[in-house]
């Protein structure tokens, strides 16, 4: 029966990685996939129905900490994007060098997704380019490097990609050393890219024109909000606040998390008094709830579900126990989860991985968790479907999967195996051991 599971988990799997070709979206695919394998485990175990539901119960407390942290993150940012915030950041930038420009929004991408989240920073990077570069074959190259930039920025930070927090909620890293560590790897990913197109970008940015509005700028002809300034200083502080909040508490994230969309819903609802409540819903959490990605995050249950019972199967320990006796160097496997993770989705690829290894072996902080989040999270940019930002940045610019792959995918490549190589390098140096 554990081969059957297998097999119903590899399906799964396909169906989520071929969503496009065969129309089902992955959510239900991984929804479906995550119940069967429970579903069969429990009819076909030798184990009593309540221990295996105390294991389902373990594994839904773990998820459930997951899910509602990233509910929190995506209100809070839908909330700040309602209110038009990110525009104190897309204002400021007016240079006319192509090159010049490259840098400064690959900078500030990369900041931005540590933050916020890569995906979210992809998107409102590509509306502000549309401004900035009309020209539509230089654009693309900017999104190209949006791409890696959002997923290299997002790596290197707790809150900053959906893998790293998996990890961070996890146990499986700490906040302070991932910044630390990772820092350097993930801003080199982004640089030697950036320092290649230095020498081989030719092009203008294009003459402008009409002013594009970013999604959730809902006021007319670009008129700034009341309380806009207000909303993002308080957004990014909240989501800035939650690692600081569990370092201090010792307190799971979300709780910190809901803290902040708490203290954030408030406000907005106090922003505009006068308003009748149809006119002020665009602008409150309320309303912001209805724009979430709902099917993304019960994609993370299924997904996680699925993964939770093979590893309560035992056979994630037994994979893992083959890839060590076969490849031997762990640094080795990691690589190539990475790798692997710009063909199928890195968020199951890191659930598995958690569950391949026995943390009272390896330790928080151990050079496998540091590099499978750096891997997991800059890999994904090798191809466009690599990665949420990558579908995200594809579907709004139209992007093709062959234009990408001739065009972007070696400068990825190239950043990615340059920044794993960095943190290889540095990592002896600054090495967390278990007595700390």
């Amino acid at each position: 029966m554990e081969l059957f599971i297998i097999l119903i988990f590899v399906l799964g799997y396909l169906a989520i990685a071929f969503e496009h070709p065969i129309n089902v979206n992955k959510t239900a695919s991984a929804l479906v996939t995550g119940v069967l394998c429970w579903t069969l485990y429990a009819l076909s175990s030798q184990e009593s129905i309540e221990l295996i539901g105390e294991d389902l119960s373990h594994h839904l407390s773990e998820i459930a900490a997951i899910l509602f942290f990233l509910m929190g993150a995506m209100t809070i940012v839908e909330l700040v994007d309602a209110y038009q915030g990110f525009r104190i950041i897309t204002d400021r930038i007016n240079t006319k060098n192509p090159k010049a420009l490259l840098w400064i929004i690959c900078i500030i991408t990369f900041f931005l997704s540590a933050i916020l989240d890569n995906l979210t920073t992809s998107i409102v990077m590509i509306s502000l380019i549309r401004k900035l570069v009309p020209n539509k074959d230089m654009r693309l190259f900017f999104a190209g490097m949006i791409v890696i930039a959002a997923n290299a920025g997002g790596a290197w930070s707790p809150i900053g990609d959906v893998t790293t927090t998996m990890l961070w909620i996890g146990g499986q890293i700490s906040s302070g050393n991932i910044m630390i560590t990772l820092f350097l790897p993930s801003l080199v990913c982004m640089i030697v890219p950036l320092i290649y197109l230095q020498f081989t970008l030719k092009g203008e940015l294009g003459h402008a024109g009409s002013h594009k509005h970013a999604p959730g700028e809902h006021g007319h002809h670009g008129e700034p909000i009341k309380g806009s300034t207000a909303m993002f200083f308080l957004g990014v502080g909240g989501l800035i606040s939650v690692p600081i909040f569990k370092t201090v508490t010792h307190l799971p994230p979300y709780l910190g998390m809901l803290l902040a969309l708490g203290v954030i819903w408030v406000v907005s609802e106090l922003i505009n008094p006068h308003m009748d409540e149809k006119e002020k819903r665009p602008y409150t959490a309320a309303g912001a709830l209805t724009r979430i990605d709902v099917p993304s995050v019960l994609f993370f249950l299924g997904i996680l579900l699925a993964v939770g019972a093979l590893q309560s199967m035992g056979t994630l320990a037994n994979f893992s126990a083959f890839l060590d006796s076969s490849l031997g160097d762990q640094r080795i496997i990691i690589t190539l989860i990475g790798i692997l993770s710009a063909i199928v989705d890195n968020v199951p690829l890191v659930a598995a991985s958690m569950g391949m290894y026995d943390m009272s072996i390896y330790y928080q902080d151990h050079l496998i968790w540091e590099y499978l989040a750096y891997c997991a999270g800059t890999g994904g940019s090798i191809l466009i479907i690599g990665s949420a930002a990558g579908v995200a940045v594809m579907g709004m610019e139209k992007i093709d999967f062959i234009w990408y792959l001739k065009r972007i995918s070696l400068l990825a490549l190239m950043g990615y195996l340059a920044g794993a190589a960095v943190y290889l390098v540095i990592q002896p140096y600054l090495a967390v051991h278990p007595a700390h």
